[in-house]
């Protein structure tokens, strides 16, 4: 009854998504999304190189898709599904949901895709006060992740099972947390023109309201039991991370952080699931270090190296588009993170990338540490061979996989 976590070790953005989707293939029978919103984006590449996005939806769903496209005109002997599962620990935009389904062009069924009904929603006041007072301050998305969490601690929350149930009732909470949101702004002098565009996003928001909550509603989870109850029936578990434990909201690098906890622990307090049913935790890093939003930064590089990266790297936000602060490996921030979620398997990602760096340099021990540069990501190329020496001998970690490339199945796992 294997259960595999995969976490991103750094600051987000390392490729959780390509590493989900790579295992997916031919191991996971069911992918979950244990924390966070829909400001993280996981990006795909097939066999063929087709780009796929998703923020909120599993990345699991990709695969679902294509055996359920191989069943529908092919071969109705695939006998082979995965469910995916949108767990209580992420909040959810029920209209983002709605497009991102649409934009995906997925034939997604209430096999493929459970929600579970205890996930926070994020209402258009969330995101009018994220732009309001968190954009500029903390760097965040936008995407009223943060308030969004701060009404669900605050024991104030929608729940999806709410929208499901009382969808007229819903509707009209919101309507009324938006109104009197408006009446503060306005009691605060604020230009009438942001005004304006709060009401012009919250009609475009409830234009649909009744079409995207039929959308949604069929994906409730009818038994908050199931993760368990999938673990008990011997299926293989997936469990994806997303942003970075460097993001973790119980880190100290707050208020640098986001507003869930992309860790084990988030992991177990989402899932139901208890620290000895996770088998394997597959801790992902990129050869160099990105960063977005505000914060320190001791590793970054110089104009130069971080322009190559980044042009190289293609290092912008897959849901913002954000330009991505690059910089050097940062073993201190991976070793903490390590040691925090007890990683035992590292997945090393953009290799291919660092490549183009002529003299390159990691940091550890609070130190940049110029390393030989790295000609080709293969076993038989010396220099790669002594990154990942380097790279097992300073983390401890001694089972190291890697990428060779940005597409489905340029994966070499590490057998050990």
């Amino acid at each position: 009854m294997p259960t595999k976590l995969v976490l991103g070790l750094q600051h987000g953005d390392e490729g959780k998504g390509r590493v989900v989707d790579d295992i997916s293939v031919d191991w996971a029978d069911v992918v979950v999304r244990f924390q966070g919103g829909g400001n993280a984006g996981h990006t795909v590449y097939d066999e063929e190189g087709k780009k796929h996005v998703t923020h909120i939806l599993p990345v699991g769903v990709i695969i679902s898709n294509e055996l359920n496209t191989l069943k529908k005109y092919k071969y109705n002997e695939v006998k082979r599904h995965i469910t995916n599962i949108i767990a209580r620990g992420c909040v959810l935009n029920v209209l983002d949901l709605y497009n991102e389904i649409k934009d995906l062009d997925l034939d997604i069924t209430t096999n493929d895709l459970q929600i579970s009904g205890y996930c926070p929603l994020i209402e258009p006041t969330h995101i009018l006060l994220d732009r309001l007072k968190y954009q500029g301050k903390l760097g965040t998305t936008a995407r009223g992740i943060g308030p969004a969490y701060s009404d669900f601690y605050a024991r104030d929350a929608i729940l999806f099972k709410d929208l499901v149930y009382n969808p007229e009732e819903v509707l009209y909470r919101i309507q009324e947390k938006f109104f009197n949101f408006q009446t503060e702004i306005a009691q605060s002098n604020v230009e009438g023109e942001v005004i304006n565009e709060n009401f012009d996003y919250f009609n475009s928001w409830t234009k649909n309201y009744r079409e995207v909550v039929d959308c949604v509603s069929k994906f409730l989870m009818e038994d908050e039991s199931i993760i368990i109850d999938l673990y008990n029936e011997g299926k293989n578990i997936l469990l994806e991370g997303a942003q970075g434990c460097g993001l973790n909201i119980h880190s100290n690098n707050y208020p640098d952080v986001t507003s869930s906890a992309p860790t084990v622990g988030g992991a177990l307090n989402s899932t139901g699931l208890n620290h000895n049913q996770i088998d394997e935790v597959i801790g992902v890093i990129k050869a160099y270090k990105t960063k977005v939003g505000t914060g320190i930064f001791p590793s970054r590089c110089d104009e130069e190296n971080a322009s190559i990266l980044a042009k190289i790297g293609n290092e912008y936000g897959a849901t913002t588009g954000r330009p991505r602060k690059c910089g050097w490996l940062d073993l201190d921030e991976v070793n903490q993170a390590i040691k925090m979620n007890g990683v035992d398997h590292l997945c090393l990602i953009k290799t291919d990338v660092f490549c183009n760096i002529e003299k390159p340099f990691i940091y550890h021990d609070s130190e940049l540490n110029e390393i030989s540069k790295v000609n080709h990501v293969s076993l038989e190329d010396k220099s790669f061979i002594e990154l990942l020496e380097i790279i097992k001998t300073k983390t401890g970690i001694k089972k190291v996989s890697f990428t060779t490339g940005p597409k489905r199945g340029e994966i070499v796992w590490s057998e050990m």
